[in-house]
């Protein structure tokens, strides 16, 4: 079953989990800058749809605070989203190269170790 589609805030959330381990609802919410800080209710009622959608689960109450953990890796969800992103390109991936390219994100140790896997994974690389 692939990974959850995620909004922007549910990757913030997610973001949290993944940086600081299993977490209650009051320290996700406390995880974002003071100034960009979304309300208490909002970061919960966000936490639970995300139960709903399995992006992540309860490990244990206290007290009265349920704490969450990650269901899906970081890997899985950059997966998705680099899969939805090619798919508003039809598949093709040149146009983000070129876009990577333009801007000065993409750099040499970038082409090189992008090299280093298409070669691994077309069976070139691999020495007999």
């Amino acid at each position: 079953m692939p990974p959850p589609k995620l909004t922007k805030l549910e990757l913030q959330i997610m973001e949290a989990l993944w940086t600081r381990g299993a977490c209650s609802v009051r320290e996700i919410q406390e995880s974002f800058p003071a100034r960009k800080r979304p309300a208490y209710t909002t970061v919960q009622t966000t936490v639970y749809r995300m139960e709903v959608k399995k992006a992540l689960r309860r490990t244990k109450k206290i007290a009265t605070a349920f704490i969450f953990e990650a269901a899906i890796s970081r890997q899985a969800a950059e997966r998705r989203l680099i899969d939805d992103l090619l798919g508003l390109f039809g598949g093709r991936s040149r146009p983000i190269m070129a876009h990577l390219i333009d801007s000065g994100t993409l750099t040499l140790d970038d082409v090189r170790e992008a090299e280093q896997a298409l070669l691994k994974n077309s069976g070139e690389g691999k020495t007999e």
